[in-house]
C-alpha cells in the first residue's frame, strides 16, 4: 500500500471512529507502528487529526461561529437543555458560559425559578432579561464577535470574586485522555476560570463531540461531576465516562 492510500484510510478511519490506535491502524494497514506514528504526524501538522500518546483523535466538527452555532442540532441542544434544567432550584448561583446549549437551557428556564445567573454571554443575558425572578450578573470585557461573548484578564477576574453553586459548561471537545479542550484561548480560559470557582461541574456535550480535541486545554476529565449529552445514558459511547465515576444524564 503506497503512502497517499494509508493517509486516506487513516483519516477515513479516524471521521469514523473518532479515536484510533496505533496498534489498531498498524494491524489494519499491515505495516510497523513507526510507519503510522509518522503518518499520523504528518495528518496532525496539516491539522487534519490530533495526535495524542498512543495514537489520535479527531477535531470537533462543530462550526466556530455563534450564529452557524446557533442552528446546528438545534433539536438535540433542545434535548440537553429539558435535561438540564431539573438540576436546578431556588436560591442557586449559577454560572452560564457563552455556548449555545447554554443558551438554550436559559430558554427553557421555568419561570417561577429564581436563581442568580452570572454570564458573559450577550445572547443568554438578552434572553433573561425579561424574566421575572432570575436576576443576570453580567462579566464585562473585551467582546468576542465570533461568539457575542466577553472575555479577558477583567471577565476572569471577577469570575473568582464568586463562588457559584453549578457551572454550565458548553463543550467543544472532551475526550478521556486530553480532557475539556477548546477552539478559541481567549474563550478556553474564561471556561478554566468558570471551573475552577464553582462547587459541581456540569458539561453539556451533543454526542460527537466526545472523544475529540482541540489545540486549549480547559480542564481534566476528573473535574467534571456531570455530562448531559442529547442520547441514552447508557450509549456505548459513554461507558467509559461512566467508568470513572462521572454521573451521565
Amino acid at each position: 500500500m503506497i503512502k497517499a492510500e494509508r493517509l486516506q484510510l487513516i483519516i477515513e478511519h479516524i471521521r469514523r471512529e473518532r479515536k484510533v490506535l496505533l496498534g489498531d491502524l498498524s494491524t489494519l494497514l499491515e505495516v510497523s507502528e513507526d510507519t503510522v506514528r509518522r503518518d499520523i504526524k504528518e495528518l496532525s501538522d496539516q491539522g487534519l487529526l490530533k495526535a495524542v500518546r498512543g495514537g489520535a483523535i479527531s477535531h470537533s466538527p462543530i462550526p466556530l461561529h455563534f450564529r452557524e452555532r446557533e442552528h446546528y442540532d438545534v433539536s438535540h441542544k433542545e434535548i440537553i437543555a429539558l435535561k438540564a434544567v431539573k438540576f436546578l432550584k431556588n436560591g442557586q448561583v449559577v454560572l452560564f458560559d457563552s455556548g449555545t446549549s447554554v443558551l438554550a437551557i436559559a430558554t427553557h428556564l421555568p419561570r417561577d425559578l429564581q436563581i442568580t445567573v452570572i454570564t458573559n454571554s450577550f445572547p443568554v443575558a438578552s434572553v433573561l432579561e425579561d424574566h421575572p425572578l432570575i436576576e443576570v450578573i453580567f462579566l464585562g470585557g473585551r467582546l468576542n464577535k465570533s461568539s457575542f461573548s466577553t472575555s479577558g484578564f477583567e471577565v476572569i477576574q471577577v469570575i473568582r470574586e464568586f463562588r457559584p453553586d453549578v457551572c454550565f459548561l458548553g463543550i467543544c471537545s472532551i475526550d478521556l485522555t486530553s480532557g475539556v479542550t477548546g477552539i478559541s484561548y481567549e474563550d478556553s480560559q474564561v471556561k478554566k476560570a468558570m471551573v475552577e470557582t464553582s462547587k459541581q461541574i456540569i458539561a453539556l456535550a451533543t454526542l460527537e463531540k466526545l472523544n475529540t480535541t482541540e489545540p486549549y486545554y480547559i480542564t481534566s476529565i476528573s473535574d467534571i461531576d456531570i455530562i448531559i449529552t442529547d442520547t441514552d445514558p447508557d450509549h456505548e459511547t459513554l461507558q467509559n465516562y461512566k467508568g470513572i465515576g462521572i454521573k451521565l444524564e
